[in-house]
């Protein structure tokens, strides 16, 4: 029998995450006896409070706003928005995280799951220690598992050079509460993160300026699929320099002053803000992982096998702690493979189309292999392209910027990956997550009936321009059949 002091359960989760209350979720379904532990005051991690969520809100915002401007070039004209930042805090905060965390403690409580708010610390391989905020004195309460999960997360990396004291550099979080909306912006970092973030800023008013270390914004993803939202962005944005490194933040009364190096030379401007925006990482640090078997591997990240298990036979770990990518449909994946082999289920994460997506304007999406990683591990592929530009669908939108890719192997014809950039393209990919993942070919995409008029209708077309057959392109060449 447990002390008065340290409860038991089957499973104990760690962080309350995507990845985290789907795990939860799951082993409460199972039959096992679940305690979630969060250190924050609701559940639903970064994710949900201070990342996916509100940053696709404030995005959806700004697509409002560019498209009662680009409503012009169909004869439509619209005043100027007013722009009410305390209403808009409050619907992102509110309306919108309120209400999806108030949504995940109710299945808590359905589900019966404990939900306990503490941050956890390893005492040992089979006992976490509770440190509940505003607890009166003594030791921790302790809390006794037959396996945990470790599900803590990620936070945004700020190096020491911009680490100055000042309110006025921000990282993702500080920049999606939306403290002001500056009249100039510097963004540290071309990923995704900057630029969706920038992308939100400038529709909201302000003149942002993008610092990429590389050749090319996005650095990982296809060249072909960057290109539009680039070209875009370089309308929307005051400047975007690349191959240019910002050396040295200094604060000002005036801003803060950006020492800039890059083709064009040395250089200092001065912003009312910046965003560092230069990538995340794993949320390893004070969980007394030393007291466990766990072992980090050289990036610092949770060592884990496909099976999601550490080298502690009785932790498990999922999501950003446990590798790239850091998504969240990632760890949501992840929490069930955990989970079924805690159940002794056969499972493992053997998934080979994550899909990544990318919430600028045009959107970018892509799942399994793409064409930059062919080419790097020297793999034979055949790549077909639909434009949209004709495609119907994308016409009447008056979006015509954007085109669909797919991979396909030349000998079998299996789809190997998918690319798409333009509108609503997070929304298409999971179709071609899915023929991956079936293992389709070249026909079975092509021979599928997509609906008309869609933008869908442009992955049928490019595998049939794989084939040979698409209706609205002109082939050179014989028929593939």
């Amino acid at each position: 029998m447990a002390h008065a002091d340290v409860s038991q359960t089957q499973v104990a989760v760690i962080g309350a995450g995507p990845g985290g209350y789907a795990a939860a979720f799951l082993a409460a379904d199972l039959g096992l006896s679940v305690t979630l532990v969060t250190a924050e005051p609701r559940p639903g991690g970064v994710c949900l409070h201070r990342g996916c969520i509100p940053s696709k809100a404030l995005l959806h915002m700004a697509r409002l706003i560019n498209e009662t401007r680009e409503a012009r070039h169909f004869g439509l004209a619209f005043a100027e928005p007013e722009i009410d930042l305390e209403r808009m805090r409050n619907w992102t905060q509110n309306d919108v995280v309120g209400r999806l965390a108030g949504g995940v403690e109710e299945l808590c409580r359905r589900r019966k799951v404990n939900l306990v708010h503490a941050r956890a610390t390893f005492v040992d391989s089979e006992t976490l220690a509770l440190h509940e905020k505003g607890a009166s004195g003594g030791a921790p309460r302790k809390l006794r598992y037959e396996h945990a999960i470790l599900a803590t997360g990620s936070s945004p990396a700020i190096p020491d050079v911009f680490d100055i004291g000042d309110a006025r550099v921000m990282d993702s979080t500080d920049a999606l509460e939306l403290p002001e909306i500056p009249e100039t912006l510097l963004i540290v970092g071309g990923g995704y993160i900057g630029l969706e973030v920038g992308t939100a800023y400038a529709a909201l008013g302000a003149r942002v300026t993008v610092v990429e270390l590389t050749d090319g914004l996005l650095p990982g993803a296809d060249r072909d699929l960057v290109r539009p939202v680039q070209k875009r962005l370089r309308e929307q944005f005051e400047a975007i320099h690349l191959n240019t490194r910002v050396t040295h933040l200094s604060a000002t009364d005036n801003g803060v002053t950006a020492a800039l190096d890059g083709a064009a030379g040395a250089q200092a401007q001065t912003f009312d803000r910046v965003l560092v925006a230069v990538g995340r990482r794993p949320n390893t640090q004070d969980l007394g992982l030393e007291n466990t078997h766990i072992q980090l591997d050289e990036k610092g990240f949770v060592a884990v096998t496909r099976e999601q298990r550490t080298d502690d036979p009785h932790v498990f770990a999922i999501g950003d702690v446990a590798g790239e990518p850091m998504l969240a449909h990632k760890a949501s994946r992840e929490a069930k493979v955990a989970v079924e082999v805690i159940a002794g289920e056969p499972a493992s994460f053997d998934n080979v189309a994550i899909p990544a997506i990318v919430f600028t304007d045009p959107e970018i999406a892509w799942c399994g292999l793409t064409e930059t990683e062919a080419k790097a591990r020297e793999r034979s592929v055949k790549v077909a392209r639909f434009p949209w530009a004709a495609s119907g669908r994308a016409v009447t939108l008056g979006r015509t910027d954007g085109s669909t890719k797919l991979i396909f192997d030349p000998e079998t014809e299996r789809l190997l990956g998918v690319g798409i950039v333009g509108v609503g393209a997070g929304e298409l990919i999971a179709e071609g997550v899915l023929a991956i993942e079936m293992g389709a070919v070249a026909r079975d995409v092509a021979d599928s009936i997509h609906p008309h008029p869609t933008l869908t209708e442009t992955i049928a077309e490019s595998a049939e321009s794989f084939l040979g057959v698409a209706t609205h392109l002109v082939h050179a060449g014989s028929k593939k059949r």
